[in-house]
């Protein structure tokens, strides 16, 4: 048996009524199974995984254990685990291995985590719906007509698929809450610096953040206690204490002061999300926790303000790609050959260097990618960089100023976790207008830095969870860990 949780995991190998190198087969005979169906998994390392599994098990007979040992963990394709490929779903990176390890990786190394392979993502982060992957779309687990999310839509699905007991993920702008509420599990995107990201592979610098995917906020409060903590190798990370998070799980939420922002409640909202959302207030009312509108009334330009600072961030990131010092490069001979013709033609001259770059820009990255690069390129530009991107700054910090606001009265926030259930493949990728509104309701605590957290509370008429999202103060995971885990027991 695989084990649903590895809380429930832990507690076999520590009977003796299983092993880790049982856990892992098991785990590996559904992603043989299953994975053709959804494309989940990109590589698996089956060797490594079972290897690494025997190890921790003749470790733990000599009575040296480890915390997780036994976690089969999945890892989204942008983190660096040395000597893997790290493809970021992209062509332009398809076949470059890491040189080392993600800070991440490393630490879960040495707590016990077997890393069982790399999870499908949309193409460096860039998406809503895991369409935007080079080597295809990721498909719901629940229904494979379905998106499940994105960017992390291969770590959530892996986790619902029962092909691993956790996953990690990145978030930017909701791409681990948004895939946690359409594939039914938990997800946590922590606070900005609260875990390093260095290994994690840039999308938008001042915004990315590594979080992990699980079935229970317990088994996220075990990765949480190995994951955070400030790292040498990131000048971002924060120097800030990490509490023992599952010790905090369990409390009373009498007189817990719990918001409602109107802005997450209004037009766009489906209304039977909307009604699984509003039973759960019920409930928590009922536990003794005190429920409070306020209004965030900068919540309305997040969408704008975040597309215009991300975007111009991964123009800066992604300039690194330029065929020359490592990834896709396009046909050199191919390049002097249509440069020979056309001078030929007498058309202007053109440098073999600068069609080097251009080709291989073009051709190795994807639509969606090429989109925000152009968007943050412009954004940045001579004569428009003060009228978007200072001006998305600004805003910036107006949201920011909203959440400590919100924050003096009340200790957590309860919005949606997505505006609709999740949606047909195919359905919003010619609309990007349409496909970026799907992050509504999670960018906002991305532009603040606020950690969020995902739990499924409900079943939506379609058939689909409902996912909740939890938002709190700055480092202050321990309290949503506690909230959200009384929210999934009393659903």
């Amino acid at each position: 048996m695989t084990y649903s949780t590895f809380a429930d995991a832990r507690r076999a190998l520590d009977a003796d009524e299983t092993s880790c190198e049982a856990l892992v087969s098991s785990f590996l005979e559904t992603i043989d199974a299953d994975n053709d169906r959804y494309n989940i998994f990109l590589q698996v390392d089956r060797e490594g995984a079972l290897n690494h599994a025997r190890y921790l098990d003749s470790q733990r007979k000599r009575g040296h254990d480890r915390p997780l040992a036994g976690l089969v963990l999945g890892v989204k394709d942008v983190i660096c685990i040395k000597d893997r490929e790290v493809s970021c779903a992209s062509r332009m990176l398809h076949g470059f291995e890491s040189l080392y390890d993600a800070t991440v990786i490393a630490k879960l190394r040495d707590a016990g985590a077997i890393f069982i392979g790399k999870t499908n993502c949309d193409e460096f982060a860039m998406g809503s719906s895991n369409e935007n992957s080079y080597f295809g779309a990721v498909r719901n687990p629940l229904n494979p007509d379905y998106v499940p999310g994105g960017s992390s839509g291969g770590s959530a699905a892996a986790v619902a698929a029962g092909m691993c007991h956790a996953a990690l993920g990145s978030d930017t702008g909701g791409s681990i809450r948004q895939p946690a509420a359409f594939c039914g599990v938990v997800g946590l995107k922590p606070t900005y610096g609260r875990v390093s990201r260095y290994g994690l592979v840039a999308y938008a610098s001042s915004f990315d953040c590594i979080g992990p995917f699980a079935h229970s906020v317990e088994d996220v409060a075990w990765l949480m206690e190995v994951l955070a903590g400030q790292d040498p190798a990131d000048a971002t990370s924060a120097p800030v204490p990490v509490p023992a998070y599952r010790e905090v799980l369990g409390g009373s939420l009498h007189g817990l002061r719990i918001g409602l922002p109107r802005e997450y409640f209004g037009e766009g909202l489906d209304a039977d999300i909307r009604r699984v959302l509003e039973e759960v207030v019920g409930k928590l009312e009922a536990q003794g926790a005190e429920i409070k509108e306020l209004s965030m009334p900068h919540t309305d330009y997040g969408i704008a303000t975040y597309y215009v600072l991300t975007t111009a961030e991964a123009s800066s990131n992604l300039s690194r790609y330029d065929g020359v010092r490592y990834g896709y490069r396009a046909d050199l001979d191919e390049i002097r050959a249509a440069l020979a013709e056309a001078r030929t033609r007498g058309e202007a001259e053109q440098s073999v260097l600068r069609e080097l770059y251009v080709e291989s820009r073009t051709d190795g990255f994807g639509e969606e990618v090429k989109r925000r690069i152009m968007l943050g390129t412009y954004v940045l530009s001579s004569g428009y960089y003060e009228a978007y991107y200072a001006k998305a700054q600004r805003v910036r910090t107006l949201i920011r100023s909203d959440f400590d606001r919100a924050f003096e009265e009340v200790d957590v926030l309860l919005t949606p976790a997505t505006p609709t259930p999740p949606f047909p493949l195919g359905s919003k990728t010619d609309n990007p207008l349409e496909m970026y509104l799907s992050d509504i309701y999670t960018v906002t605590a991305n532009l603040a830095g606020v950690p969020g957290l995902v739990v499924p509370v409900g079943e939506h008429p379609s058939g689909f969870p409902v996912g909740l999202q939890l938002l709190g103060r700055h480092f202050d995971e321990a309290l949503l860990l506690q909230v959200g885990d009384a929210v999934m027991k009393l659903s």
